[in-house]
């Protein structure tokens, strides 16, 4: 018996000691985000939180910032679990945002795997091999799309081969619509995110001093501006109610784009990240309590790497 309370005693020390050293080796940072432990070589980028906000997906660039082969990870916030969801050579990257559809239990993403980059989505319990593919155009190529919240429309960048100006289409995810035109060319609209309520459609537009966020209905009408035109503002998504636009800004108060959140409304501004480097590709997590995103100490170009972050905010 005293063996047994021995070895008993043992293994408690044991796990007592892991539970210790994995919280002394939790990095923080000043304004209290913390890096998740994802133990990965290249770029993490595009986290966006699962439905039940317990997982993000992320996109994992094999070389470096946007450089190389690309695969799709899920990582498990409370066990540490990483899943391999799609990996097979090509260019696959998912947006932040609404990419994770609840409705479905699905990701949407676009992947260079044939003559160009496409829409596919997989399940998220899937593999490699089980993907679906949306679009399917000869001459204009797909990026950066979103799920609509019942899962039945997808939004997207679409530019012609070897065009960079983007335009915003809505598309049918059984195929049974035209490809929608939403904006023009002269725009340059990217990274297309539904509003919780199905009702909008949040999207990035091409200034004179960088980029503005810019909202707009399902039929491409009723476009207002959100953001300021003395800042430079990208990758925004709704906060779950709707009220808030969260975005990663630009401007006179930061050296390099932190994380801020404004009313839909155009009132009150919060600043939800504060770093001296670059945050970007921000989701926020279903009950709107925490927000993970991208982190570089510099810009990310230069930086060569990014890493995923999550922070504790307050939208009251």
């Amino acid at each position: 018996m005293k063996h047994v309370i021995s070895v008993i005693f043992v293994i408690n020390l044991l796990l007592l000691v892991a539970c210790n050293s994995n919280a002394s080796n939790k990095i923080t940072r000043s304004d209290g985000a913390h890096k998740l432990n994802i133990v990965l070589a290249g770029s993490l980028q595009n986290p966006a939180f699962s439905p039940n906000r317990k997982s993000i997906v992320f996109t994992r660039f094999r070389d470096g910032y946007n450089k190389g082969a690309s695969d799709l990870f899920v990582y498990h916030l409370d066990t540490g679990e990483l899943k391999e969801l799609v990996s097979d050579g090509s260019s696959n990257v998912n947006l932040p945002g609404s990419s994770w559809n609840s409705a479905l239990d699905s990701i949407v993403f676009s992947s260079d795997r044939g003559e160009h980059d496409e829409i596919y989505t997989i399940a998220s319990t899937g593999k490699s091999g089980d993907e679906t593919q949306i679009s399917n155009r000869i001459d204009k190529q797909s990026f950066e799309p979103s799920y609509s919240p019942d899962g039945e429309w997808i939004v997207f960048e679409s530019h012609r081969i070897d065009i960079e100006e983007g335009v915003i289409i809505k598309y049918r995810v059984n195929g049974s619509s035209e490809y929608i035109d939403l904006t023009s060319t002269k725009d340059n609209g990217k990274q297309p995110n539904w509003s919780p309520l199905g009702d909008k459609i949040l999207y990035q537009k091409e200034q004179t001093n960088g980029w503005a966020i810019w909202s707009m209905g399902l039929d491409g009408e009723s476009k207002r501006q959100i953001t300021a035109n003395d800042e430079s503002a990208t990758d925004a998504i709704f906060s779950p109610d709707g009220k808030w636009i969260i975005y990663s800004s630009e401007n006179k108060a930061v050296e390099l784009a932190n994380i801020y959140a404004k009313k839909t409304n155009g009132d009150g501004i919060k600043r939800l990240t504060d770093f001296s480097g670059y945050d970007g590709a921000v989701s926020i997590s279903p009950d709107a309590s925490q927000i993970v995103f991208e982190s570089s100490e510099d810009e990310p170009d230069k930086s060569n790497a990014t890493t995923l972050w999550l922070i504790d905010i307050d939208l009251q």
